[in-house]
Order: structure tokens, then sequence, then C-alpha cells
């Protein structure tokens, strides 16, 4: 199913005024609101292939109906998103789950709607059917040079997936860990996991990288090998210059300060870039700002200084990507409200005065650094970025058209109310 133009501007039209008060207000009250609404304008993030259904829990999965049944059909669904919101021109694969069988029929597809191809993600998490060995107790860290060379080789056969579809990026997240004290030699298994990773660096074309992510817990308890962002840099330091740090929001223990993390890797240049989502408990994958949208706006606040000291542009310098797990609500409603989370967090960053927070800061000035941030975050910049997508041809209010066209109701017509999206 694909939004025409014209049918979501005719549907612009009934709330265009309404908007357009809205706008001049704002862009009255804020210096720079043109530069804002710009940069929000060439701001996008990528949707992973995954997303598209619903991801449920290891208690249960129930489905939405109208879930994408093929690659092709979660590529029409992002671009019914990107078609609203104009802020999601890429689609992230997870290999096996969305193998493209012909490749490249798969990126004239992307390309009618507007999409092109970001980071592509490998699986030794799970073992897979007709799969030689279990990943049972590992992959790129086991303690059997077999498995290993298995997983080497399936990410290896990923880069080469991502080559033929013009991604310039691989992505790895290993379940690899231990239950119980004694059941690893940990100096051996990181070991292991770094020989392996270096396998598949020497495998990355010239002008590619490699995404290292980590995460401290699940599905093992006791030990996880790529367990925090010091064990991902020190990887990524010691595989060299293609090798960075992935942060996924979500892989942290509760209260830990994700924005001095993302401050210094992005100073050491290894910060590869985020998987998106929200976070109560533990790796909740929750819609992204649903829970603590503050958080979300501080560590935009290092990046958009981060970035700027290192002359890298906001919207290409780092890789964007949502990793969420969508169980109760309509997966592209929630895609929609993450991507606006995250802009809004962004827009609200772009509004500091960093040369008045830096003085702030040099003076001791804690009060006067407090009311800096706090202004920028409490000002409501949801009509910037309504502005920006109404300027490239989007929704003004992206889930209220899905909405009221009835999307939903449609992809059930067309694909069934009890599909399963593959690789879920």
């Amino acid at each position: 199913m694909q939004l025409e133009k014209q049918l979501i501007q005719n549907l612009n039209n009934d709330v265009l005024s309404a908007h357009q008060r809205k706008f001049n207000y704002i862009a009255g009250e804020v210096a720079g609101a043109e530069k804002v609404v710009k940069k929000l304008e060439a701001f996008n993030i990528a949707i992973p292939s995954w997303a598209l259904g619903t991801g449920g829990t290891r208690f249960g999965r129930f489905s939405g109906g109208g879930e994408p049944r093929s690659l092709e059909e979660k590529i029409e669904d992002v671009g019914l998103i990107h078609a609203l919101n104009r802020s999601s021109n890429s689609i992230s694969l997870h290999i096996p789950w969305d193998i493209p069988g012909n490749a490249s029929s798969i990126k004239s597809l992307a390309s009618q709607l507007g999409l092109h191809f970001d980071a592509v993600n490998s699986n030794t998490f799970q073992d897979q059917q007709d799969q030689a060995l279990s990943y049972k107790y590992g992959s790129l860290h086991h303690v059997d040079k077999a498995v290993r060379k298995q997983a080497v080789d399936h990410n290896i056969e990923v880069i080469k997936y991502g080559i033929e579809l013009g991604s310039k990026a691989l992505s790895v997240w290993l379940a690899d860990g231990s239950n119980f004290p004694g059941q690893l030699n940990f100096r051996g298994v990181f070991q292991n996991t770094y020989e392996s990773l270096h396998e598949i660096y020497n495998a990355l074309p010239d002008d590619w990288k490699i995404w290292i992510e980590y995460k401290p817990y699940e599905p093992n308890f006791y030990s996880t090998t790529i367990g925090d962002w010091g064990q991902s840099y020190l990887l990524a330091s010691k595989l060299g210059a293609k090798a960075s740090t992935l942060v996924d929001l979500g892989h942290h223990l509760p209260n830990t300060n994700i924005e001095q993390i993302v401050a210094l890797l992005l100073m050491e240049g290894k910060l590869a870039g985020f998987h998106f989502n929200d976070s109560k408990y533990g790796d909740d994958d929750l819609t992204v700002g649903s829970i603590n949208p503050y958080q979300l706006f501080l560590i935009f606040n290092e990046l958009v200084e981060g970035m700027d000291a290192r002359g890298l542009d906001h919207a290409t310098g780092i890789g964007w990507m949502i990793d969420a797990s969508h169980n109760v609500k309509d997966p592209v409603e929630d895609l929609l409200q993450s991507v606006e989370a995250i802009k809004i967090a962004y827009a609200q960053a772009l509004l500091i005065d960093q040369h008045e927070l830096k003085a702030a800061q040099q003076n001791n000035d804690v009060a006067k650094a407090q009311d800096i941030l706090q202004a920028a975050y409490r000002t409501d910049v949801r009509p910037l970025l309504a502005e920006a997508r109404l300027r490239s041809g989007g929704a003004v209010d992206p889930v209220a058209i899905f909405r009221k066209l009835n999307v939903r109701d449609q992809l059930i017509k067309e694909r069934g109310l009890k599909t399963v999206a593959t690789g879920l």
C-alpha cells in the first residue's frame, strides 16, 4: 500500500491554519527557528525491518493484524512511515530474518518509495533451521573454534548482502555470556570474541564500518561478554578505525548516565550511532521518549555540542536507528511516535545557546546552567517539526492522518488479520 502525496496534502489543509498560527508564534519566540527547521528536514532515522510487526514477549505474541508477510511488504510499510513523516528514508535489515532474495528488485522497490538501506544486522543469538552447530553456549566467544567459524562466516555473509543493497555498515550484537560463576573464563572468551571480530573486520570493504553493540545482561544473567560501553570501546579500539561502539538506550543498568557515555565516545571518535528506545526497568524496548524524555534531551545536548566540536554533519555523521518491540500498539503508529520523540529532543537541543552554557560552566554557575537546559527542554518545538514535514511533503500530524485514512484496516484487508511478520 502506498500513500499519494496529494492525499496527504488534502488532509493537511484541514489543520493548516491552526498549524500556521502555532508555527508563527514559535518562529517569533525562538531565535534561529528557520535554521532549526532546515536541520529537521535533513534529519532522518532508520526503521529496522523487524519493527514492522508485533514483537511480543517471551511469554506470548499477539498479532495486531495486517503485519508484513515478506521483506517487500516491510519495505512498503517503511514507505508509509516515510510518506507521513518524511523523516524515515532508510531501512535496516536483520539477516537471516529478512534475506533479500533478489537484491536488484529489492533496491528498486525501496528506491521507488524514496528509501535506501542503512546498516545490516547479523544474528548469532538464536539457532536457525538447518544450522549445523548451536549457539546455545555462545557464538563469537564460543570455546569451540568450529562454532566461532560458523558465526564469523555468517557475519561475512551478511556483509555480502549489505554490499548488494548499498549498505555501508555491519551492526553486531552478541548474546554471548554466562549464567553461572565458573561457567566461562572471562579473559579467554573475550580474546575469542576479539579474534572472531578481527576476521569479520578484515572482510569489510574499505568504505564500510562495523558497529559493536553492548548489553549488561539478558539472555545471560551472570556475565555478558560485551557487557558495557568500555568493553565495546576496547574491542573497537583494538580492531581499528572502521570499528566503533553502538549505543542502544535500553542496554544499560538503571540510572546509568548515558549522556556521559555518549560524550566520551564522541570525543574519541568511536561513537557509531544509536538504537533508540526507552525503558523503565531494563531493556524494555518501549516507545522512544515514552518514559524519560528529559534523558533523551540531555543525550542530544551532548550529541549536538560534541558533533559540532568535531565538525560532523548532524544528519549523517553517525547512525540513527530505532530498535524497539511493539507489543500492544500499532507498530506503524509506535514508530511514528518514536521518530517524533527523537526529533523533538534534537530540536530542543538545537535551541540551547552553547556559548551561554559554556560561560555558565566556566563560571561554575550551576543554577544558570540548569536554567539554560530546562528553558530549551520546556519549549514546545512540535510546530517546528510539523513545519519541516509540511515543507518536505509530509503530514502535519502523521498519526492523525494514518488513522483518518484507516491504513491499518486496509492492510488487514490486503494481508489478513492473523498474519505474522517474518523473522519474529
